[in-house]
C-alpha cells in the first residue's frame, strides 16, 4: 500500500457541525463483533466532494468520529460530472481534437485545488499528463480499447481523493492515501464478454482480517477510491457505473465495520424520486430487503449491489446528506418497527429491452426454459424481471450497465430464434410498487392502478418475495405514470412510522423556500400584483428577459446563426424583441412565415428556416416557390415528389439516434419519434437526392427540450457530420435547440460558457462548417408567468386542493406531459411554507391540475397565484375548452 499523506496527532472539535444521531449496531440487529468495532466507512458521493464548503463538512465529521474513538476509512467518488465528462472524452477523442474538453476536466480539479488552499500542481500534474497521454493515444489510432478506458475512468478518482487527502492533512487530521487496487481484487469473470470482466467487474467481500491488520499500522485516517479495484493480473478494473457504494460496501464487510455511512446531496431514500415528485416522503427506516428492492427497481439513491455485502455482514447502512448533516436520514439494518403491510416506494427503472420469446410449442414441452436461460447463461446476460405463459416467456433486461452490447444481443436474438420466434422490445420503463405484503394488500391498490387503464402494458411481474409489483410500460409513460401513482398510494402525512417528512418539507424548513434563480417576477412583483387587480387570469412577459436570453446565445464565440424557434411563442412584441437582437427564425408551417412577415417591418424571408413535419405536398411547393430554406425530415417527399426539388438546395434532418430532455413527449429523437431521418437510411437519402437533383446545403438534427448537459451538442454535432461528409455542398451544421432552463428551486442554469467550449473542439477539427442553433423554450420560457387568482380551497382526506380562475385551458403542459412549474403565492411571497396543496382549475377533467402536492403559504380565496416558466408552450398551446376564456398576454 502507497501512503502519501501523514498528519499530525492533533485535532480539534471547536465548532463542530451538527449532526443527526446514529442508532447503535445492537440497536439495530446487528452482531457483537459489528457493534463493537473501531471501523467506521464513509462514502463521499461525487456533489460531496466537488466544493471546499463540503471538504470543511467533511473534515470536522472526521474530527467527530476521531473523538468518538472510531477509525473512519473514506472511499469517495470523482468530483461531480467527471466521469461522464471522461467517457465523452473517450467517444469524442475516435473522431474529434477534444483538447477544449481535456484542459476542462483539469481546471475543475485544479480550481478545486486553488478554493482548498493546496499546491495544484504537485497533486495533479503527473495525473493530468497521464490523462492527456492515453487521450492522445485513442486519438492516434483512433478506438478505445476496454483497458485504455478503464485507465481514463480511474483517474477521476485517483485525482479527486489526492486532492481530499491533502486538504484533511492539512487541516491537522492524522491522514493516509492509500490506492484501491491494493486492496480489492476482483474475481474471474464467468461471462464470455471479456469487457464487462474489466467494466463492471465483482469482488469477494468476506471478513478479511488481514486487510485489517494491515490498515491496523497506517494512520488513523485513510482515504481512497470508489469505483476501482484490480483483477488477478494487476490490471485496473471498474465495479460498473455507481461503483463507490459497491467499493464502500465491501470495504465495511471487509474491516468488519460499525456502521457504513453513504453521505452524498439527499439525506436519504424517498418513496419516489423527489426530483420528479417534490412531495416524496423521506424513508427514515427500511430492511434490508426493502432497500434491496427499492435500488434495483430505479431508486438512484444507491447502487443495488451495495446492499449485498453489508446484507450478509449485518453492518447497518447510514444515508444522510452532506450539505446538511443534522437533517434526518435513512438507516437500512436488520430491523425495523415496521409490520404492516404497504406500499413503501413506487421507482422508475428506465433503460430496459425485452425479449420476448414464442413458441406454441412450448406448451407442456419439458425444458424449454431451461434452454432458453442456458443461452442467456453461456452469453453472460442478467435476466431481471420473467414472465410466463403456454406460449409466450417474457424477459427483461437492464442495459444501464452496459452488460448488453451490441454483440452480445446479435448473438442472444441469432441463438433463441433457433428454436422459437424471438421478439426484442427496446425503449422500455419499469414502474415498480416496492414495500411489504404487497399481494395482501391489492385490493386497497386497485383504485390507484386504473391509471394503467389505457396503457400498454409489456410485462407485469410480482415478486416471490412479495416485495414489490412492477409494470413495464413504454417509457414515455413512465414519469407521468410515477406522479400519478404517488399522488394515489402515498399518503401526504403521518401513516406509517417509516414515513418521514417530504423533500419540499426538508428543504424549506422553516425558512422562506428561495424563487428561481434570478427571478423577474421577484423584482416586479408589485407590478404585477397591480396587473392581477385588472384582469382575473393573465400571461406576462418580461421583455428584458427576453433580451438576457437572446444576448447570451448571440455571444457564443463558435456559433454563427441563432434561429428562434417560433412555435415556442409567437406573441408579436416578443418576436419584435428578438428581431431588434439579430435573432433569426425557424417555422414549421405557412401560418407562422405569415404571421413573421405581417409583425416585422420589411421582413427578409431569407431569415427563415422552414422545417415542416408530415405536411401536404403543396406546403413544400410553397416553400420553395418563396425561396425559403427548407428542411426535409424523411424521405417520402424525395420518393413520391422528385420533380419539385430539381435544383433546389435543402437542408435534411436526422435522426441522431437517442432522443434527450424534460420528458419522453419532447425527445425529438430515437426510434419512437416520428422526427428525422434514421442514419440507416442515408445510402437511401444520397441516391433520392442525386435523383431528383437537389443540393443537400445543411445537415441538421434535434435531440430534444430541457436538456441540461452541455457537452450534448458536440455529440450531436459529431453524429452529423459524419452524415455532412457524405455531401460535398454541405456548409451548415444545424445542432437544434433544446437547451435546458431552472425548473424547480434550487436548479442551476445552464452553463453558456461550457457549450461554447465544447463547440471549439468540434470547430477547430472542421473550420469548413457553420454551426447553426435553433432555440425556442430558452429565449421565451423564463420570460412568462401565468397570473391567476385563488376561487376556492378545499379539504379532502389527506389531500388539499387550491382552486385557481384558470387551469388547463390556458396551460396544457402539466397535464400533456407531467410538466413541472413552479407556483408561488404572490400575495403571501414572503409567508413560510406551511401546506401541501395541489393546484386545480375550473375544467371539468380529473386531470386538470397545474401542480401537485406544492408546498405554499396558507391561501385565501382572492390570492393571486403565480405559475412560473410559462413564456414558452403556454398561450399558444391554450384553448377555449369548456368554453372558457383563454388568460390574455401582457408584455412589461
Amino acid at each position: 500500500m502507497r501512503v502519501f499523506f501523514w498528519g499530525r496527532d492533533e485535532m480539534s472539535t471547536e465548532n463542530s457541525v451538527s449532526e443527526a444521531p446514529f442508532e447503535t449496531g445492537a440497536e439495530l440487529g446487528a452482531p457483537a463483533s459489528i457493534a463493537e468495532s473501531e471501523w467506521v466507512v464513509m462514502k463521499f458521493g461525487g456533489s460531496s466532494v466537488a466544493t471546499a464548503a463540503n471538504w470543511r463538512t467533511i473534515a470536522e465529521l472526521l474530527k467527530k468520529r476521531l473523538a468518538e474513538g472510531l477509525r473512519p476509512l473514506v472511499v469517495h467518488s470523482a468530483l461531480k460530472g467527471v466521469s461522464n465528462e471522461l467517457e465523452a472524452l473517450l467517444a469524442d477523442a475516435v473522431e474529434d481534437d477534444v483538447d477544449s474538453a481535456l484542459d476542462a476536466v483539469g481546471r475543475k480539479h485544479y480550481a478545486l485545488a486553488e478554493d482548498l488552499g493546496l499546491d495544484a500542481g504537485a497533486l495533479l500534474d503527473d495525473t493530468v499528463h497521464e490523462l492527456k497521454q492515453l487521450i492522445a493515444g485513442v486519438r492516434l489510432v483512433r478506438e478505445v480499447s476496454v483497458r485504455v478506458r478503464v485507465r481514463v475512468m480511474a483517474l477521476g478518482e485517483l485525482m479527486a481523493t489526492r486532492l481530499g487527502a491533502a486538504f484533511l492533512e492539512a487541516e491537522g487530521l492524522p491522514v493516509g492515501w492509500c490506492d484501491a487496487r491494493d486492496l480489492l481484487t476482483s474475481r474471474p469473470s464467468a461471462s464470455p464478454d471479456r469487457e464487462s470482466s474489466y467494466l463492471t467487474a465483482i469482488c469477494d467481500y468476506g471478513f478479511d482480517e488481514a486487510l485489517r491488520q494491515k490498515l491496523a499500522a497506517e494512520p488513523q485516517v485513510l482515504v481512497t477510491q470508489g469505483f476501482i479495484a484490480r483483477n488477478e493480473s494487476g490490471e485496473t478494473v471498474l465495479l460498473g457505473r455507481g461503483g463507490s457504494d459497491t467499493s464502500a460496501a465491501y470495504f465495511a464487510a471487509k474491516l468488519g465495520a460499525r456502521r457504513l455511512e453513504i453521505w452524498t446531496d439527499v439525506p436519504g431514500m424517498f418513496t419516489a424520486d423527489p426530483r420528479l415528485v417534490p412531495s416524496a416522503r423521506l424513508l427514515t427506516a427500511l430492511r434490508y430487503d426493502e432497500a434491496q428492492e427499492l435500488a434495483s427497481a430505479g431508486s438512484s439513491v444507491l447502487h443495488p449491489r451495495c446492499l449485498s455485502p453489508v446484507r450478509q455482514t449485518g453492518i447497518p447502512l447510514f444515508i444522510r446528506r452532506t450539505e446538511d448533516p443534522a437533517m434526518q436520514g435513512t438507516v437500512i439494518s436488520a430491523v425495523t418497527q415496521e409490520t404492516e403491510p404497504q406500499v413503501k416506494g413506487i421507482c422508475l427503472r428506465k433503460g430496459l429491452s425485452l425479449i420476448s420469446m414464442n413458441s406454441v410449442g412450448m406448451w407442456h414441452e419439458a425444458g424449454f426454459l431451461a434452454r432458453a436461460f442456458a443461452v442467456f447463461g453461456r452469453l453472460g446476460v442478467s435476466v431481471d424481471l420473467v414472465s410466463t405463459s403456454e406460449t409466450n416467456v417474457t424477459v427483461s433486461i437492464d442495459e444501464n450497465d452496459g452488460a448488453f452490447p451490441q454483440s452480445v444481443r446479435r448473438a442472444l436474438l441469432e441463438e433463441l430464434g433457433g428454436f422459437c420466434r424471438v421478439q426484442l422490445i427496446e425503449n422500455c420503463t419499469a414502474v415498480s410498487l416496492v414495500g411489504r405484503k404487497i399481494r395482501t394488500i391489492l385490493p386497497r391498490l386497485a383504485p390507484a392502478l386504473e391509471v394503467f387503464e389505457e396503457e400498454r402494458i409489456h410485462l407485469m411481474s410480482q415478486a416471490a418475495n412479495d416485495l414489490n409489483l412492477t409494470f413495464v410500460v413504454d417509457a414515455e409513460q413512465g414519469t407521468r405514470l410515477l406522479g400519478k401513482l404517488h399522488s394515489s398510494i402515498i399518503r401526504k402525512s403521518g401513516g406509517s412510522q417509516a414515513l418521514g417528512p417530504s423533500w419540499e418539507r426538508l428543504t424549506a424548513g422553516d425558512k422562506e423556500r428561495p424563487p428561481l434563480p434570478d427571478s423577474w417576477w421577484v423584482a416586479k412583483r408589485e407590478a404585477l400584483l397591480e396587473l392581477a387587480t385588472e384582469h382575473l387570469n393573465a400571461y406576462v412577459y418580461d421583455r428584458d428577459t427576453v433580451r438576457t436570453a437572446a444576448r447570451g446565445l448571440k455571444g457564443l464565440r463558435n456559433v454563427d446563426r441563432v434561429l428562434y424557434a417560433v412555435k415556442a411563442n409567437f406573441n408579436a412584441e416578443l418576436l419584435r424583441t428578438l428581431d431588434e437582437e439579430g435573432v433569426d427564425f425557424e417555422c414549421v408551417s405557412p401560418g407562422e412565415v405569415g404571421w413573421l412577415e405581417g409583425t416585422l417591418e420589411d421582413f427578409d424571408l431569407s431569415r427563415v428556416l422552414f422545417t415542416p413535419n408530415f405536411a401536404p405536398r403543396e406546403e413544400y411547393a410553397w416553400a420553395l416557390d418563396k425561396g425559403l430554406t427548407l428542411t426535409l425530415d424523411n424521405l417520402f417527399p424525395l420518393e413520391a415528389w422528385p420533380e419539385l426539388f430539381a435544383g433546389a438546395r435543402l437542408f435534411v434532418r436526422l435522426d441522431p439516434g437517442q432522443g434527450r430532455g424534460h420528458h419522453e413527449h419532447v425527445r425529438t429523437a430515437g426510434v419512437h419519434s416520428k422526427f428525422g431521418i434514421p442514419r440507416f437510411e442515408i445510402d437511401e437519402l444520397e441516391r433520392l437526392v442525386q435523383r431528383a437533383g437537389a443540393v443537400v446545403t445543411g445537415i441538421h438534427a434535434h435531440s430534444g427540450s430541457g436538456i441540461l448537459d452541455p457537452l450534448n451538442w458536440r455529440s450531436v454535432a459529431a453524429a452529423l457530420v459524419e452524415v455532412a461528409e457524405r455531401f460535398p455542398e454541405v456548409d451548415t451544421i444545424d445542432l437544434g435547440g433544446g437547451f435546458g432552463i431552472p425548473e424547480k428551486p434550487g436548479d442551476k442554469a445552464f452553463d453558456l460558457s461550457r457549450l461554447d467550449d465544447s463547440l471549439n473542439d468540434f470547430r477547430s477539427a472542421y473550420p469548413k462548417y457553420k454551426l447553426w442553433i435553433e432555440p425556442g423554450r430558452y429565449l421565451v420560457a423564463q420570460s412568462g408567468v401565468l397570473l391567476t387568482h385563488v376561487t376556492q380551497v378545499k379539504g379532502k382526506g389527506d389531500m388539499r386542493y387550491v382552486g385557481v380562475a384558470t387551469g388547463m385551458n390556458s396551460l396544457i403542459r402539466p397535464a400533456l406531459y407531467g410538466a413541472y412549474h413552479e407556483i408561488v403565492n404572490l400575495s403571501r411571497l414572503d409567508a413560510a411554507p406551511s401546506e401541501m396543496a395541489t393546484v386545480v382549475g375550473p375544467i371539468c377533467e380529473t386531470g386538470d391540475r397545474l401542480g401537485s402536492d406544492r408546498l405554499l403559504p396558507h391561501c385565501d380565496e382572492g390570492d393571486v397565484l403565480l405559475i412560473a416558466n410559462t413564456g414558452a408552450y403556454g398561450y399558444v398551446m391554450s384553448s377555449q375548452y369548456n368554453r372558457r376564456e383563454v388568460a390574455p398576454e401582457l408584455v412589461i
